[in-house]
């Protein structure tokens, strides 16, 4: 059907006779191009644009691993460019309040025309929630340490440009910045931000920490980490930490003042040379519930500890999640948690036998270990009774005498373990090299889950549950 113009009188145009909250509620659903090609529908679908409570303008790959080519940074930036004029600098006399702005973008000449764009958007109106994904041109294995030090001036650039867009965000995610990256600055500037992103990035100087202080900030993700050490002293608000790789010789992180801090993540390939870290010590004065220490398939890098070590700890520790374990490895040693936490209410062991880097020679380059993975791991079982624990999670399980040990120990120290769950092995990627030479001893049939069964005496707890998810 044709859509024509308002006053030509069209009943049959019954898109354009919907009340405003509905257009609305419709075109928010787009993205931000087909948004924009509304407005040349009719005189009264013209104004649509510029009433919209939610607008998202986001261009680029939705990760830092995707190949980016030159053309595609273009192609995006010229698109980020035309959404921007036709949905914000067209704005500027519209009294709607914007609830959410969202946006992603390359740094690059074209950033500064779009900071300034959000910065005056950001003054004429109300602007609830604004968040900003700022991508650089070469995704982060492409990333030189010039080119790093170079987005780090680019990125000031932009700052230093459009301070108002940056001091409204609630939400920012950055890549691959160094040395000229003035984090505390971008810290003190973003005075509402309650979520911070931080990819690939690093100070570069000689004392390469990262000093965080922030009143609000309640959510905060550091992948792929380029710091030495990165010290959380003061963040009242902090309820979610997630904190990937390092390369320091000492403890990674540090915890301050962080008393709502609840759910922390902590995943490591570690290398031959890094240091066996103390739960006791590292966590500090952070009391979590949930908590996942992910090993990618590397050494084991922490040391099990008695109970009396960890009573703070653990105090409050409700979830623990064990991840990424070298089949290679024992899993004796995680019986420490169960005896340290006495509130521990599940129990999530995940198994890979899967190497993430098998090539011999790549190994030896990277320096990760050539030992057993959990050759500095020492631990001996002693006899304790754990009452909370209802849940118990294996992933990567095999009817073997390891796996099978393992869960019986568990059940002697949980008295009143309800459930568990038996789980086969987690898919590998495509491209992993040793994914031909895997054999696979899940319980598949009847008769191999009854002998399963058989294996745990689950006879002598009735009132145990035992799964085999699909």
């Amino acid at each position: 059907m044709q859509i024509q113009e308002e006053d030509e009188g069209d009943q049959f145009d019954c898109l354009s006779n919907l009340p405003d909250d509905v257009l609305l509620n419709i075109v928010e659903r787009l993205d931000a191009a087909d948004a924009t090609r509304t407005s040349i529908l009719s005189r009264r679908w013209k104004q649509i644009p510029t009433m919209l409570s939610k607008i998202l303008i986001i261009v680029g790959p939705t990760d830092n691993v995707q190949k980016r080519s030159d053309d595609d940074v273009a192609r995006a930036t010229a698109t980020m460019l035309g959404a921007t004029r036709s949905l914000l600098e067209h704005r500027s006399t519209s009294p709607h309040t914007i609830q959410h702005l969202c946006m992603q973008f390359f740094l690059g000449d074209g950033s500064i025309r779009i900071g300034r764009a959000s910065a005056n958007t950001i003054a004429t109106h109300k602007v609830s929630v604004a968040e900003f994904t700022i991508l650089t041109e070469k995704e982060g294995k492409r990333c030189s340490l010039d080119d790093k030090l170079a987005y780090g001036k680019k990125l000031n650039s932009l700052i230093n440009d459009s301070p108002d867009a940056f001091s409204c965000l609630t939400r920012l995610k950055l890549e691959n910045l160094s040395r000229e990256s003035d984090f505390p600055k971008i810290l003190r500037l973003c005075k509402r931000l309650a979520f911070l992103h931080l990819d690939n990035c690093g100070m570069g100087f000689e004392s390469n920490l990262l000093e965080v202080e922030h009143r609000r900030l309640r959510e905060l993700e550091i992948f792929r980490n380029r710091f030495d050490r990165v010290d959380l002293n003061w963040l009242p608000e902090l309820t979610t930490l997630s904190f990937s790789s390092w390369r320091s010789v000492d403890d990674p992180l540090s915890f301050g003042y962080v008393p709502l801090l609840h759910t922390v993540s902590v995943r490591n390939p570690a290398v031959s040379w890094q240091k066996m870290l103390k739960l006791s010590e590292f966590l500090g004065k952070a009391t979590v519930s949930n908590l996942t220490l992910g090993f990618e398939k590397e050494k084991v890098w922490v040391t099990p500890e008695g109970p009396r070590e960890l009573s703070q700890v653990f105090s409050k520790l409700r979830l623990m999640n064990l991840a990424a374990i070298s089949n290679e490895c024992d899993l004796t040693w995680t019986m420490f948690v169960l005896h340290g936490a006495p509130s521990l209410e599940e129990l999530c062991i995940r198994v890979c036998d899967c190497l993430g880097m098998w090539d011999k020679d790549k190994r030896k380059k990277l320096e990760f270990s050539e030992e057993r993975k959990d050759v500095g791991v020492k631990w001996e079982a002693s006899d304790f009774k754990h009452r909370n624990l209802s849940v118990l999670r294996i992933f990567g399980f095999q009817s073997e005498d390891k796996f099978v040990d393992y869960a019986r120990a568990v059940m002697e120290a949980a008295v009143n373990l309800k459930d568990i769950y038996l789980y086969e092995k987690p898919a590998c990627k495509a491209w992993c090299g040793y994914i031909g030479r895997r054999s696979d001893r899940y319980p598949r049939s009847t008769t191999e889950k009854n002998l399963v069964r058989s294996s745990l005496c689950m006879h002598r707890r009735p009132l145990l549950r035992l799964h085999f998810p699909l």
